[in-house]
């Protein structure tokens, strides 16, 4: 999988692309990450890429033509892959998305980061990228933004994490669209909690059981937007033994 970045501040990747699972992804050559300062394209003494912006209003606009030429240099003759640009107005990503884009392991994504008050309307009538936002807020730019999405599918590249199926019961993974359920590890107990006796029994039906109904109780009462048709909500007060 190799992405391309446009940014005006590539720095900022630094430590996201040289720690943790990342690194050693691009270390044996699963993960490809190239960054570009669109601000190299901006065709003039003072490399501006952002103007007032027409009709008046507030803040700077990023002009059009930087980005263009960026993209349309770094693609090449074959304009293969993905063209993502970040924006509040996108569709949010979410854990398909991820999975989808994993799926395409051999591709290639070219993310446009925004800054200021967004985009000249030119470069998606242009370039016509899909459009993709993390959600109903605003960043001060994409990278945040870039970085989570390249962070949610990387992880489900075969060989990037330690076990293949560590991420299938995630929440809102493949095997588990649900919100996850609560995890233990040592000591037995800690501060007067202790840890449920099933997942000490040895019993393993008994323990995925406990572990649906708790991934079922946890998504009832913060996400019911997640429950699938076929397990009805449970209602708030109803018990769910340990």
């Amino acid at each position: 999988m190799r992405y391309d970045v446009l940014t005006l501040f590539p720095g900022i990747f630094a430590g996201f692309l040289g720690e943790s699972l990342l690194d050693k992804a691009i270390q044996r050559e699963l993960v490809q990450v190239h960054l570009h300062d669109f601000r190299k394209w901006a065709g003039n003494k003072h490399q501006s890429v952002d103007d007032r912006p027409y009709g008046g209003g507030q803040g700077m606009v990023l002009s059009a033509a930087p980005i263009v030429d960026c993209v349309e240099e770094i693609r090449g003759d074959s304009p293969v892959g993905r063209l993502i640009l970040l924006t509040p107005q996108g569709r949010v990503w979410d854990q398909v998305a991820a999975e989808e884009m994993a799926r395409q392991q051999d591709g290639r994504v070219v993310f446009i980061c925004g800054r200021y008050e967004g985009f000249d309307q030119r470069v998606i009538d242009v370039l016509q990228p899909e459009e993709w936002s993390l959600g109903d807020y605003v960043l001060n730019g994409g990278e945040v933004a870039a970085m989570a999405i390249i962070e949610s599918v990387i992880r489900l590249i075969p060989g990037v994490l330690g076990d293949s199926e560590s991420s299938v019961d995630d929440s809102f993974s493949e095997g588990n669209r649900l919100l996850e359920g609560p995890q233990y590890t040592r000591p037995r107990e800690y501060r007067g909690y202790r840890v449920p006796d099933v997942l000490l029994s040895g019993d393993h039906q008994a323990i995925a059981r406990w572990r649906r109904e708790k991934s079922l109780q946890r998504t009832q009462e913060r996400r019911q937007d997640l429950l699938p048709k076929t397990d009805p909500p449970r209602s708030s007060g109803e018990e769910i033994g340990e």
